[in-house]
């Protein structure tokens, strides 16, 4: 039997999960964390096999996290389960000790294969990440104002706060999260959101 924690700050989320592998018979859920911290404490106590988990969580991010139960657990392997396919974040998991990295849309069947997989010893990587995507090239043709903005929109800040925050105006702010959205080729403001949350960890 493989025993299963699942991290992620998205409720609704793990409970999708926990009730599509309730029909595996050889996968048992024996834990869930909503932040890093409760996460890590779940792991001292549970010893589960294999970990699923979000990279940006509360109090403790996945990245953090996962260097301490490798650390601690070199045994209990680690699937990250992330919104983006940024190169760098997929190699501080890597670094950190993950044997897997998993996209948030990504079939439920493929969470299941790299569940089995990484209990035996083996790695799984999404086979929709692309490593070498322009959208990783963003630390050259960002300007440090841009990166600076980006950061602050990684860390929940609107565009008032930003403004406040670094003595400009708004409509500066607007406009360098439009010049942004355009050079790293995204849809719009949710998605500028993920891509900020997500790539702060380049910082």
């Amino acid at each position: 039997m493989i025993t299963l924690v699942i991290a992620e700050d998205h409720q609704a989320l793990i409970d999708g999960i926990r009730s599509f592998l309730e029909y595996e018979d050889d996968i048992s859920v024996v834990g869930e964390a909503n932040d890093g911290e409760l996460l890590i404490d779940l792991v001292r106590k549970k010893e589960p096999q294999v970990v699923l988990t979000d990279i940006r969580m509360p109090k403790c991010d996945g990245i953090s996290a996962t260097k301490i139960i490798r650390k601690e657990f070199p045994n209990t392997k680690v699937i990250a389960f992330s919104m983006f396919d940024q190169e760098e974040a997929i190699h501080q998991m890597k670094e950190a000790g993950a044997s897997g990295y998993i996209m948030k849309n990504s079939s439920l069947k493929k969470v299941l294969d790299a569940i089995r997989i990484v209990a035996k010893n083996g790695s799984y990587f999404d086979d929709t990440i692309q490593t070498n995507d322009t959208i990783s090239k963003e630390e050259i043709i960002l300007s440090s104002r841009e990166k600076e903005i980006l950061k602050l929109i990684g860390e929940g800040k609107t565009s008032q706060e930003i403004a406040d925050n670094l003595f400009i105006g708004k409509s500066t702010v607007d406009t360098h999260r439009k010049n942004i959205i355009k050079k790293i080729n995204i849809q719009g403001k949710t998605d500028l959101i993920r891509f900020a949350v997500e790539r702060k960890y380049d910082f």
